[in-house]
């Protein structure tokens, strides 16, 4: 009893042991910043790092760009003894090319530390002075980035699922085209070990050794891969839970699609939250209509539209698809003794078809 006791104290043991799907929870990302940071990594990362204030006041600057803000996410990478140059510091920046995507585009960065936060301006808001750093980009477009969360100060279950899974993947997987990085928390703690899959930027959850083989060769079955799934940071939540559909069906060539996702229809809501949300995308505020779009993501149903075309343009099409609540599971979003438990919707595909 004692055992089930001290297991419970973690969000992802509740989660995985109450079946709570992963899906639809990637988060929606068009741009990402990855930037090295020397552990010991505190709850309050960046805050407590004075070293990097500089670039934390450029990206705040997104603040005022409140939809681009929610659609950035700022990272910190565990420097690594095998890849790491001491004197120096690394950066990623992955970035959506266009509506109709694959893969992000990839930049890496290895630049003196007082060189971190005019670099990071330049990648946010003036790519016309990236001429200046031209001598620090790395070519490595072609080395694939797995990133794990281990984050243990900001939640326990990062720690004790995370690591170990990073530990396994960086001593059996890691290759010289491709690299395995510890990160600090990008959301999910209740799906530890969750994991990001670069430049595909497809995010994954209560990962188990034995799905690995196929996860980073793709190769077998890719129905074994739906529980751990929760989606592709390309597109939106509902949109995620249709995708997976899509990839179930089409297999691990679905991957190299160009595709998009746009909503049809949905749940408006009630009449309060109805008008509320009329008045709010019609303003000219961005926050408002982030606020709508936040709201729009508890919809009970959601007709849309995932488009998709090869490299080659001779294959491409659209497919339709309504996502629909059917209930709601128990879990915990943070571990702890005195953190209460939460339901959260459940979903699935209906009506799926091209």
């Amino acid at each position: 009893m004692k055992k089930l006791a001290d297991d419970c104290r973690y969000c992802a043991v509740v989660s995985k042991t109450n079946r709570e799907d992963p899906i639809g929870t990637a988060g929606t990302v068009d741009e990402w910043l990855l930037v090295e940071v020397p552990q010991p990594w505190k709850s309050n990362l960046w805050e407590a790092k004075p070293q990097f204030q500089a670039l934390l006041q450029v990206v705040e600057k997104l603040a005022s760009r409140p939809i681009r803000y929610f659609k950035t996410r700022l990272l910190a990478i565990a420097p690594d003894k095998t890849y790491t140059n001491p004197e120096l510091v690394r950066v990623f920046h992955y970035k959506r090319p266009q509506k109709l995507f694959a893969q992000y585009t990839k930049r890496e960065y290895l630049l003196p530390h007082n060189q971190l936060a005019p670099l990071a301006e330049a990648l946010l808001f003036k790519p016309q002075q990236l001429t200046r750093f031209v001598d620090y980009q790395q070519p490595t477009a072609h080395i694939r980035e797995i990133l794990i969360c281990t984050h243990a100060n900001y939640d326990r279950a990062c720690g004790r699922f995370g690591y170990p899974l990073y530990q396994h993947l960086r001593q059996q997987y890691a290759t010289e085209n491709l690299r395995v990085w510890q990160t600090n928390h990008f959301g999910g703690h209740q799906f530890a070990p969750t994991l990001i899959d670069f430049p595909y930027g497809q995010v994954w959850g209560h990962l188990e050794m034995d799905t690995l083989d196929c996860l980073i060769h793709r190769r077998g079955d890719v129905a074994q891969l739906r529980p751990f799934y929760r989606g592709w940071t390309g597109l939106s939540k509902f949109e995620q839970i249709a995708e997976r559909e899509i990839w179930m069906q089409m297999g691990w060539e679905w991957l190299n699609y160009e595709k998009t996702g746009r909503i049809l229809a949905q749940d408006a809501g009630d009449i309060k939250k109805k008008l509320l949300t009329t008045i709010f995308k019609r303003l000219p505020c961005a926050k408002f209509k982030l606020l709508a779009e936040r709201w729009n993501e508890q919809a009970t149903w959601v007709k849309l539209a995932i488009s998709y075309t090869n490299k080659e343009g001779d294959n491409w099409g659209t497919y339709t698809a309504v996502v629909k609540q059917t209930g709601t599971v128990t879990t915990k979003l943070k571990s702890g003794d005195d953190v209460p438990l939460t339901s959260v919707n459940q979903y699935r595909v209906e009506q799926f078809g091209k």
